[in-house]
């Protein structure tokens, strides 16, 4: 008997190859094998919304070998990914291979370990049903906005626009941020500060109060001024402590979204940077002494639950490695805060042996895939781990007419936090210890100053920031998340700048007309209610013909409406003019966005066809010529410094030149990022080095 066992990536046919032994043939499909065609709608819109699947173009090679080695074979079994998009990649290999839908041919895999291809053996069921059209209801609404809407955006923008369903939603978030931004009217107070000796030792006190203990706040410098000079002179002294304890629970092990977010606020990892290493830690990597495993479960889940031996085993290895006193008294069970979306196929991703540390593991792999498998290893094992322990103390200190309050506290117990502590977008207070105070003491005055501060708007988003409010408002799912960025970066409707997420000229004027012609599609609670139909198509609870309907009646409706409304209209992105003259005519360029990117051009097209690159100078020069150092782009989008006299000179770096001269030979130092960032000369033979400054 001869079993061909087929999933979607040669790295998990080899990791699944190594566990099923002799009598098992494992090929991979390469992802999907049929799709709707790129020429066309694909729809039968006038017939149940029939989609038309055809064989993906440049694949015939490989499904004539799947065709080939299915013929040959006693059984086939289906192994793709345990979510909606593998169970449609399996639908559609039965479909193709002449396969019963209805028999027990479909395997999963939460794990690519012996226990989990094990598992996932002895426990073979049906094609779901329910998920592969939760999964086709998703790809026809998909198809029906981008090849409805787009065309509607060619004529009415301009030609090679396209739309979708999702992305629209995430466009229209940036937008709305942005907005924000440029409508904030900041606020003007000041802060009073007083620097404080008690028994030798200094600390800060914030001014917080009148005598009479209602909170005061200072909004101009008259204020500011009056308040430290009627302090002139005046005593410093404790007028009441409170002490108290606090205590610091671990986050929970990770889901989909926030592992993106985490990778994004620690590395600066890009979403689909991060599931692109998470995919390869879950297929299999070759371990020493191991050989090749799967190190992470599934990476798309949005469930909490951890299983019952991943947690004695967390708890075995941390008993052992920093004592008793570090294991939480029982095992730690995590919940959504709202579970209405929670999708609980799967665990939450954790390291699928926990006995393998982080260290061992970096011995036979690195790069991306070793700093995510000890963020997912060391978020796992903390989640299991004792609270952090913390002594708290507040003071109240009265001058004149006033209160100052002075606050810290001490960590009596690390817990958790001796492994692992969750980034934040947030600054972190830092541990702050108070000197001993008693109430009626008397404290010496060393400085008080008096500091302007102006509120500040709401900050952009980061991918990371921006997960997090399409999760919260309910946009996409798990494995969707990731591509809606690419998507709307790559449409050129945002732009990346030092991490954070702006709406570009065309974004606007696309979500504007957008928001005003098809208010659903870029209404937020309504995508949210969307995602909540196709959830229920998963489960069963809603059929998926009726719920596209439901859609696109309206739809089609806004569409004819949005036709009327705007015919013979067109909106015209507005374009940045510059200050960089046209040496050919004599206008100001302006900057237009290609293909490539970002350039300037004439606007005196067609008569002037003038372009020109943009060039971004830096403040260091070159260390081989001393030529001027400018930005440059990869073809992937990543930043590198190129020397400006290229191509007679053809140094480049990864590295940030500075302002700064070598101290050593006089060149510009160059900024080399990381956890322990330095300063260094690159100019050949001189070696000079710094740490830079916290």
């Amino acid at each position: 008997m001869s079993t061909l066992v087929i999933v979607e990536s040669p790295a998990k046919a080899k990791t699944i190859r190594k566990y099923l032994g002799p009598g098992y043939e494992v090929t991979a499909s390469m992802g999907h094998v049929r799709d709707l065609p790129a020429s066309q709608l694909g729809i039968d819109v006038e017939n149940g919304y029939t989609p038309k699947y055809i064989n993906i173009k440049g694949k015939e090679k490989l499904i004539k070998e799947l065709k080939s080695l299915a013929k040959k074979s006693d059984n086939v079994l289906l192994a793709t990914d345990p979510d909606r998009e593998g169970e449609a990649i399996s639908w559609h290999l039965a479909n193709l291979l002449g396969l019963d839908v209805t028999a027990k041919n479909r395997v999963t895999f939460g794990e690519i370990t012996k226990k989990g291809v094990a598992d996932g053996m002895a426990n073979m069921r049906h094609i779901d049903m329910d998920l592969f059209d939760a999964q086709q209801a998703r790809r026809i609404l998909d198809r029906l906005v981008g090849y409805k809407l787009s065309p509607f955006l060619w004529r009415k923008v301009r030609r090679g626009l396209s739309a979708g369903r999702v992305q629209s939603v995430a466009v229209r978030l940036i937008v709305d941020r942005e907005r924000d931004i440029e409508a904030f009217v900041p606020d003007e107070y000041w802060n009073i500060d007083a620097m404080l000796s008690a028994s030798g030792k200094k600390f800060a006190a914030r001014l917080f109060a009148g005598a009479d203990g209602k909170k005061l706040e200072v909004k101009n410098e008259e204020q500011a001024t009056a308040i430290t000079d009627s302090l002139q002179g005046k005593p410093y002294s404790v007028k009441s402590i409170t002490k108290g304890t606090r205590k610091k629970t671990p986050a929970p092990p990770f889901i989909t979204s926030t592992l993106q977010q985490e990778a994004s606020r620690r590395f600066g990892f890009t979403a689909t940077r991060t599931m692109r290493a998470a995919q390869t830690l879950y297929e299999g990597v070759e371990i020493a002494n191991h050989g090749t495993v799967g190190l992470i479960t599934y990476m798309r889940t949005d469930s909490l639950r951890l299983s019952d031996e991943a947690i004695a085993g967390a708890r075995s290895y941390i008993t052992s490695t920093f004592g008793e006193k570090y294991v939480y008294g029982q095992k730690r069970v995590y919940k959504r805060k709202s579970a209405t979306n929670a999708q609980d196929a799967h665990e939450a991703i954790r390291p699928s042996l926990p006995e393998l540390t982080p260290d061992e593991v970096d011995k036979s792999i690195s790069g991306d895939t070793a700093k995510l498998y000890r963020l997912i290893w060391s978020r796992f094992m903390a989640s299991q781990m004792s609270d952090c322990k913390m002594d708290t103390v507040s003071a109240d200190i009265a001058a004149g007419d006033y209160l100052f309050r002075a606050s810290g506290f001490t960590v009596t117990f690390d817990g958790f936090t001796a492994l692992y502590e969750e980034a934040s977008d947030e600054k972190e207070k830092k541990e702050t210890a108070l000197p001993p105070l008693e109430e009626g003491m008397a404290l010496k005055l060393h400085d008080l100053k008096s500091e302007q501060k102006f509120t500040q708007p709401p900050p952009r988003y980061t991918e990371a920031t921006l997960i997090k409010a399409l999760e919260e408002n309910g946009i996409g799912r798990p494995s969707t998340y990731a591509p809606i960025i690419t998507t709307v970066v790559d449409r050129g409707y945002v732009e990346r700048e030092q991490k954070k997420l702006m709406p570009t000229a065309l974004g606007i004027v696309v979500n504007d007309l957008l928001q005003e012609q098809f208010p659903n599609i870029v209404d937020l609670k309504f995508s949210a209610n969307m995602e909540n139909n196709l959830d229920k198509v998963e489960d069963g609870k809603a059929n998926w013909e009726k719920t596209i309907d439901n859609f696109y009646k309206d739809f089609a409706k806004s569409l004819e409406k949005a036709e009327e409304s705007m015919d013979g209209k067109k909106v015209k992105v507005p374009e940045e003019e510059t200050d960089e003259i046209c040496e050919k005519c004599g206008r100001n360029m302006v900057i237009k966005t290609g293909r490539y990117g970002k350039f300037l051009a004439c606007p005196g097209f067609p008569d002037c066809k003038n372009t020109r690159r943009i060039v971004q100078e830096t403040p260091g020069l070159c260390p081989k010529d001393g030529g001027k150092m400018l930005v440059r782009k990869s073809a992937k989008g990543r930043v590198y410094y190129g020397c400006g006299n290229y191509p007679n000179c053809d140094f480049m770096t990864w590295d940030e030149p500075t302002g700064e001269i070598c101290p050593k030979c006089g060149a510009t130092l160059f900024k080399k990022g990381g956890k322990n960032g330095m300063l260094y000369c690159a100019k050949e033979g001189c070696g000079f080095t710094k740490p830079v400054e916290k």
